[in-house]
């Protein structure tokens, strides 16, 4: 089963937080281990939603452009893992494994279920 993993920085100002060399350290290890076990098929951090732009489409059919900053910055998703896992538990486990990584900000792994339409 293929699972997202949404990084969700809840900080007022993601953009500010720099990592240190220890976090850059941990992160390294961790990657290594989700590699090592097979389960990793993607993973990439995304840049400040000051970069980005949201696309709005509504029911008349018209759209909107609303380039970033977005203002809830609990909900700026920060980057995302793609993994192919057992199961649900396997994939929260690896979640809780990610989200020990960080001492310095607080943060947030939504764990979804990838749709499978084949």
């Amino acid at each position: 089963m293929r699972y997202m993993l949404m990084h969700k920085v809840n900080d007022a100002d993601p953009a500010a937080w720099s990592p240190t060399p220890e976090f850059l350290a941990r992160m390294g290890g961790f990657m290594t281990e989700v590699t090592k076990a097979g389960v990793l098929l993607a993973a990439e951090g995304l840049r400040p939603s000051s970069e980005g732009a949201a696309v709005i489409r509504a029911k008349n059919g018209t759209q909107t452009v609303v380039d970033g900053p977005f203002a809830e910055a609990k909900e700026v998703i920060a980057g995302f893992a793609i993994l192919q896992v057992r199961d649900h538990a396997e994939a929260v486990e690896w979640a809780q494994r990610f989200t020990a990584l960080f001492d310095e900000i607080e943060i947030e792994v939504e764990v979804r279920k990838v749709a499978d339409f084949g």
